[in-house]
C-alpha cells in the first residue's frame, strides 16, 4: 500500500515551437513547384523563433536547471518536447539537444510522451493519432534513450476514451487541467484515476495493431493541473495590477504548503522563462530561490512517475467530454471554436486517404515527404492562430500569432493546404 504524508510537487514543463508556414497567395494554389510550405513569414522565420527563445529562455532556463538539480538532489522536473520541435532543435541551434540530455543525465528529470507534431490528431483520427504518438516514442528514445511512461496530450487535451486508450496502449499516467467543472468541490492536490470504461471495436483492434506492452496495468494514473499556482507563475508573475504582486518565493512556499492535498501540479509552457515573463521581471530569480523555500517547508519534488508510484489514487474523476488548459472555457474551442478553424482541421484531416492512395507506389523518401508535409500542416498552433476569440483570450492569441488577423491565418493556411491538396490530387 502506498503511503507518503510529505506534500511534493510536480513540475511539468511544455517545450514547443511550431513550423510557422510560408506566405502563398491565391494564385500560388496551383503552382506545382512550390515544395517548401515552412519557411516562415518575412523576416520571421522558424530559425528566427528558435534562436529567439533559445538566447531568451531555453539556454538561461536550463542553465539555471541544471544547477539547481546539483544543489538539490530533491529537486526534480519534468518535460515534454514535441518532435517538431526537436528537429528544430537539430536543424537551427544543435546545442539545445545537448542541453537537455544534460538535464535528463542527472537523472532527476523525466521526459513525457505526447503526439509527435503536436497535433489535433486524437479528434479526428486515432490510427493517426497511434502513429504520432509512437514517432515521438521513437524520437525520444533517438535522443534521450528514454521511453516515457506518462503521456500528455496537446494542450491537455483530454476526456475518459483518452485514459483508457492510452491505458490500453500501456501508459501509466497521464496529465489533465484539473478543472472546477469536473472536480465539484474536490482539490486538485491529488492522484487520481481515469474512468474505466469499454472501448469500442476499432478502437480495440487499433491497439492490438500498435500497442508497445503485452499486459496494459488495469488503471491508469490522472494527474491534474493546479491552475490557480501555474498561472501564478505562467501569467500573474509580472502583472503589477495583480492583488498579489510582487511575487517571491517565500510567499508562493507559503502558498502552496497551505494548500490541501499530497501533490500540487505545476504545469506551464517553458517559455514561461525568459519569454513570457522576460528575465527583469525577477522570474529566473524566483526559480533560483524556489527550491529551496520548499524544501524549508518540508515540501519535496517528485517526478510524474514519482508522484504515481508515491501517492494511492484518491478516487476516479469523470471527465466524458473534452477539457484542456486554454482559455477561459477549459475546451477545444482556442483551436476549433468558429467556422474556420473546424473547415481548416476537416480538410488537413481527409487528406488522410488520399495521402495513402497518392503515396502507394511511391519510393520511401518521396513518401515520408508527404506525410511529414501533411503532419506538419496538422500542428495545433496553425487553428489556434485563426481564434476570433476577444478581451483575454483574444490577446493571448494574438500575442502568439505571427499574423495581422485570424483572417489573414486562415486565408494564408487554405492557400497552403490547397497547394497541398492539388498536387496530391495530380499524383
Amino acid at each position: 500500500m502506498k503511503k507518503n504524508n510529505q506534500k511534493s510537487v510536480c513540475f511539468y514543463f511544455q517545450v514547443h515551437q511550431p513550423l510557422r508556414l510560408s506566405q502563398l497567395r491565391f494564385f500560388d494554389i496551383e503552382d506545382s513547384t512550390i515544395t517548401n510550405y515552412f519557411d516562415g513569414l518575412k523576416y520571421a522565420t522558424n530559425e528566427f523563433f528558435i534562436k529567439k527563445v533559445g538566447v531568451k529562455s531555453y539556454h538561461p532556463v536550463n542553465s539555471l536547471i541544471l544547477k539547481l538539480l546539483k544543489k538539490y538532489k530533491e529537486f526534480r522536473v519534468s518535460y515534454s518536447i514535441s518532435g517538431i520541435t526537436l528537429d528544430q532543435f537539430e536543424m537551427y541551434d544543435p546545442s539545445l539537444i545537448a542541453s537537455f540530455q544534460k538535464l535528463v543525465k542527472t537523472k532527476q528529470v523525466e521526459i513525457l510522451g505526447e503526439t509527435y507534431y503536436h497535433s489535433l490528431s486524437w479528434l479526428y483520427s486515432k490510427e493517426e493519432f497511434i502513429k504520432q504518438v509512437l514517432l515521438h516514442r521513437e524520437k525520444i528514445w533517438k535522443i534521450f534513450k528514454k521511453r516515457p511512461k506518462v503521456f500528455r496530450n496537446t494542450e491537455l487535451i483530454y476526456n475518459n476514451e483518452l485514459g483508457n486508450f492510452m491505458r490500453n496502449l500501456g501508459y501509466e499516467g497521464i496529465l489533465a487541467e484539473g478543472w472546477d467543472k469536473y472536480l465539484g468541490g474536490r482539490s486538485p492536490n491529488f492522484v487520481y484515476k481515469s474512468k474505466k470504461f469499454n472501448l469500442q471495436k476499432d478502437e480495440i483492434e487499433l491497439i492490438n495493431k500498435y500497442k508497445f506492452v503485452d499486459t496494459p496495468k488495469d488503471e491508469i494514473g490522472l494527474l491534474l493541473k493546479n491552475y490557480k499556482l501555474s498561472d501564478d507563475i505562467a501569467f500573474r508573475f509580472s502583472n503589477s495590477d495583480w492583488v498579489d504582486y510582487p511575487l517571491d518565493a517565500d510567499k508562493f512556499a507559503n502558498w502552496v504548503a497551505s494548500a490541501p492535498g499530497e501533490t500540487v501540479n505545476l504545469f506551464m509552457d517553458y517559455e514561461t522563462f525568459g519569454e513570457h515573463q522576460w528575465e527583469d521581471s525577477g522570474i529566473f530569480e524566483f526559480l533560483k530561490a524556489l527550491p529551496e523555500a520548499l524544501l524549508s517547508r518540508n515540501i519535496t519534488f517528485k517526478t510524474p512517475s514519482e508522484t504515481l508510484t508515491t501517492h494511492e489514487p484518491k478516487e476516479v474523476i469523470d471527465m466524458h467530454d473534452f477539457v484542456s488548459w486554454a482559455d477561459v472555457e477549459r475546451d477545444t474551442s482556442a483551436w476549433l471554436g468558429n467556422k474556420m478553424q473546424r473547415e481548416a482541421a476537416k480538410l488537413v484531416y481527409e487528406c488522410e486517404n488520399l495521402i495513402n492512395d497518392a503515396t502507394s507506389l511511391l519510393s520511401k523518401p518521396k513518401k515520408d515527404f508527404i506525410y511529414t508535409t501533411w503532419r506538419r500542416l496538422q500542428t495545433s498552433d496553425h487553428f489556434y492562430y485563426m481564434s476570433t476569440k476577444y478581451w483575454n483570450d483574444g490577446d493571448i492569441h494574438k500575442y502568439f500569432s505571427p499574423y495581422d488577423s485570424p483572417y489573414d491565418a486562415y486565408i494564408n493556411y487554405m492557400n497552403v493546404l490547397n497547394n497541398f491538396r492539388v498536387q496530391l490530387e495530380k499524383r
